[in-house]
């Protein structure tokens, strides 16, 4: 049952949105069953309309599925409605035509322009996850909708899409156009900055429907944290995981690797990183899509923990690309292009797979609760860390074991220095391992941003990009300083900083991520060319760093 309260309240959050949000009506569709119309009244610029976009897709999307329902479709018992709300649902579409009739051309730019960003963001956007750049610039509030699709996930707002077009606009929105769905967990705020071009300014309403049992409306009233202490949690989060992260592609490599289970090795198509790879593709459909929302809902922070610093630092694309290079150097052009073709191909299946089997995992956990009559929890509450001392103390224990992480590693390193081999290798990456880390997630701030004010390609994730070819690139000419010098301390500091420093500044599981939801979208086309750039001009500039000296100098 919709209550009063309830609708102060929103009307309430809504109003704080001064200058953008001028009226709100809130229409309600079937009281018994706890659904409600909104209707907002905005003054709009070009830039803010694709919150009318995103909005009406969202609506499109929930009238689909519940009208489905009303027809006859078995679904859960808390989105089961009366004929009478299917009814309101028609009646109230005919309003929602009639409240926005928009250019078609219009609305078909800015569809492509919020799924350009969202493909690009699907991965990592770095320091512009944090809660302080999510809300500082609106300081208002952060929608979300649980479970409002089948496999449960939320469908905000896509950061950062508001006011940066430098084209104006005072046409409205086409609401009939379809809108790609975004990637399920980028949380942003409504911007709440005074719009400049007031000649330009076109009010338009819009509805959205929700569900009350599932609508979750955050005020940002204050920040747990200091902006310096957000940075110094991520930091630490990205560099213990970091580093775990490190140690588990050591392992997996010796466990495939010929020592063991002989299935990769040095000189083969199927190269030694191959099975992180494909284990941290797969872990990030589950940590990085299926499950982000649940994970964050205990800490924001932990979410950059796992998907950047652990699963980034798990799988590396400069690895992968200079085994390919070595191949080349022996002339197997054949296996070096199956060698990519696999590797693409393996690690693009794996985060399929993983998606698919944390659905899975999901409906069990959700037929289990209906079963046993029990609930299921939303997040942890126990574990969740909402409070200023319990970040505290989260960032303490972090920091104690970043220090026992080095100081077991400094000494493991100088132990095995002398006698060289992977053993000093593995230690010595595990030191410089968090530098890469964190030097990737700065980098994915330019995720989503385009080339200069326009925005040009804002498809392509430069940030990912600039650390994957960057990588690629320094990790090729530490080969050839291998080469050239040939000593053994040469040799046993070089490789510690490529499978270090290097295998975490590069990452295969955020550039799958993003491969993913290209292939995904409406323009399957960017992932395979996005897979293209970045795999021919690494593998370009290796070959002029590494194979041409190598070949013309001689070397062994």
């Amino acid at each position: 049952m919709i209550h009063d309260q309830q609708k102060v309240n929103m009307c309430q959050m809504f109003s704080e949105i001064h200058g953008i949000i001028h009226e709100v009506n809130i229409v309600y569709l079937d009281a018994d069953n706890g659904f409600m119309l909104v209707s907002l009244n905005f003054e709009l610029d070009f830039s803010v309309k694709k919150i009318c976009a995103v909005a009406s897709d969202n609506l499109q999307k929930a009238r689909g599925r519940w009208s489905g329902m009303d027809q006859g479709t078995t679904h859960d018992s808390k989105f089961r409605t009366s004929g009478s709300f299917g009814r309101t649902i028609s009646a109230s579409s005919s309003l929602r035509r009639r409240s926005l009739s928009l250019s078609s051309a219009v609305a078909s730019q800015i569809d492509d322009e919020i799924e350009s960003e969202s493909v690009s963001e699907a991965g990592d956007i770095g320091d512009r996850a944090l809660p302080s750049k999510r809300h500082s610039e609106s300081g208002s509030i952060c929608l979300s909708i649980d479970n409002v699709l089948e496999d449960g996930m939320e469908f905000p707002i896509p950061e950062n899409n508001l006011l940066q077009h430098s084209s104006r606009d005072p046409v409205a929105l086409n609401t009939g156009s379809a809108v790609t769905p975004l990637p399920e967990e980028i949380v942003s705020p409504i911007s709440t900055k005074p719009l400049v071009s007031p000649e330009y300014k076109n009010q338009v309403s819009v509805d959205l429907i929700f569900s009350l049992d599932f609508l979750s409306i955050t005020r940002e009233s204050k920040k747990t944290l200091p902006e310096s202490l957000e940075y110094i949690s991520c930091l630490v989060h990205l560099a213990v995981f970091g580093i775990l992260g490190v140690l588990s592609r050591y392992l997996l490599e010796k466990l495939f690797g010929p020592s063991v289970a002989g299935v990769t090795s040095d000189r083969s198509i199927l190269y030694l990183d191959l099975p992180s790879n494909m284990v941290g593709s797969f872990l990030m459909g589950w940590w990085g899509v299926v499950f982000k929302g649940d994970i964050s809902k205990v800490s924001d922070y932990l979410v950059i923990g796992l998907n950047t610093g652990y699963l980034g630092s798990l799988t590396t694309f400069s690895g992968w690309n200079q085994k390919m290079l070595d191949l080349t150097v022996d002339g197997h052009w054949v296996l070096t292009f199956l060698g990519f073709f696999i590797g693409l191909f393996l690690a693009s299946h794996s985060i399929i797979f993983g998606i698919e089997t944390a659905k899975g995992f999901r409906w069990l956990l959700k037929r289990y609760s209906t079963s046993s009559g029990k609930e299921t929890p939303k997040s942890g509450s126990n574990w969740k860390v909402d409070s200023c001392k319990r970040h505290l103390a989260v960032i303490l224990a972090l920091t104690l074991l970043l220090c026992a992480l080095w100081i077991v590693s400094a000494v493991l390193s100088k132990e095995e220095f002398d006698g060289g081999g992977r053993a000093a290798e593995l230690w010595l990456g595990c030191i410089v391992g968090p530098i890469g880390v964190w030097i990737r997630w700065f980098l994915a701030r330019l995720n989503g941003r385009g080339l200069g004010k326009a925005g040009t390609l804002r498809w392509v994730p430069f940030g990912t990009l600039i650390a994957n070819v960057s990588a690629a690139c320094v990790m090729a000419a530490l080969a050839t300083v291998k080469k050239a010098v040939d000593t053994k301390t040469c040799n046993t500091v070089a490789s510690g900083i490529q499978f270090g420093l290097l295998g975490c500044l590069s990452t295969v599981s955020t550039f799958i991520a993003e491969f993913n939801a290209m292939r995904e979208s409406t323009s399957p086309w960017r992932a395979y060319a996005y897979a293209l750039i970045t795999i021919l001009i690494s593998f370009g500039l290796g070959i002029l760093i590494y194979s041409v000296p190598v070949w013309t100098k001689g070397y062994n």
